[in-house]
């Protein structure tokens, strides 16, 4: 059985097109569950029937798992079993009369305008590291891109004359998205630096953003150099990479952009997904209406 969730992760990756990310959170979905079958004496996933889902559910929610959480569980399970009816291993699907579990929504986190501003005059542009964290944040403001997008984008994607940059979302779906002027300077700066640094014969061509080595950056350093900027900015701890991307929309809907266009430069599929921010936007009009209305509230 774990050469068969071997295979379908494979398929994850080649076929789908997940990011590096949910794939290591599937496996682990995965092999937990392969675990919990163990546990309850299940020779695999074939053994299964509804009862022993439901099971597997409720020991999830008494470790305390978030609803979030275990609705991801449940969609690499579903997807799974959907994997082994296609390989003619099962011949049904017990995972698909499961519903998934009801989740709170959570307004979106976002920095106010001024906040992103002094973010962005953080870097140190004196030094090759400090001019390429001010491209990077730049980048990642003006095109409220995923970071997973962001280190993933190569010199060639970014057409700086034309002021636009291709962006590989999920499902390796691809879009060109606006750079402001300021993102386009950062990068210009930033790549000028580069190629004129001592050790600019051993950095690698391709990618658009390197680490220290001269090698393609990952997530979790975005995320550390993020962290280091937001503690000497002294703004919220709370901040993540993705926060970025929330300003960036949330902005745009409070500056009077429109929906459906917001949608297209964040690259969601589902309106419904980029309905989010108008709450947020909705929420904050509110609170301005509160504060200035004489009669708002008795």
């Amino acid at each position: 059985m774990e050469k068969l969730a071997a295979t379908f992760l494979d398929r994850l990756v080649n076929e789908k097109g997940f990011s590096e990310h949910t794939l290591r959170a599937y496996r682990v979905d995965l092999f937990q569950y392969l675990a919990f079958l163990k546990s309850e004496g299940k020779a695999g996933p074939k053994d299964v029937d509804h009862l022993a889902l439901r099971k597997f559910l409720a020991y999830l929610r008494q470790q305390g798992y978030s609803k979030a959480t275990i609705a991801r569980k449940l969609a690499c399970l579903r997807s799974f079993y959907k994997f082994l009816c296609r390989e003619q291993v099962m011949d049904h699907n017990p995972v698909a009369a499961l519903r998934t579990p009801k989740q709170e929504k959570k307004l979106p986190t976002y920095l106010e305008e001024k906040d992103v501003q002094t973010l962005l005059s953080a870097p140190d542009t004196s030094a090759l590291l400090g001019q390429r964290d001010k491209a990077m944040l730049e980048t990642l403001y003006s095109t409220g891109m995923r970071v997973s997008e962001l280190v993933g984008l190569n010199v060639s994607d970014a057409d700086l004359f034309a002021e636009v940059i291709l962006a590989r979302g999920k499902g390796r779906k691809e879009r060109l998205t606006p750079l402001g002027s300021f993102a386009v300077k950062a990068i210009k700066d930033y790549l000028k630096a580069r190629e004129l640094a001592p050790e600019a014969d051993r950095f690698e061509k391709q990618p658009l953003f390197l680490n220290r080595f001269g090698k393609r950056l990952n997530v979790r350093s975005v995320g550390r150099m993020l962290q280091g900027y937001l503690n000497q900015a002294g703004l919220s701890a709370k901040v993540s990479p993705h926060t970025l991307r929330h300003s960036f929309a949330t902005h745009m809907l409070n500056r009077g952009a429109d929906l459906r266009a917001v949608q297209e430069l964040l690259g969601h599929s589902s309106l419904s997904t980029t309905q989010i921010y108008t709450h947020v936007s909705t929420k904050r009009l509110k609170e301005v209406y509160d504060r200035a209305h004489p009669r708002a509230k008795a």
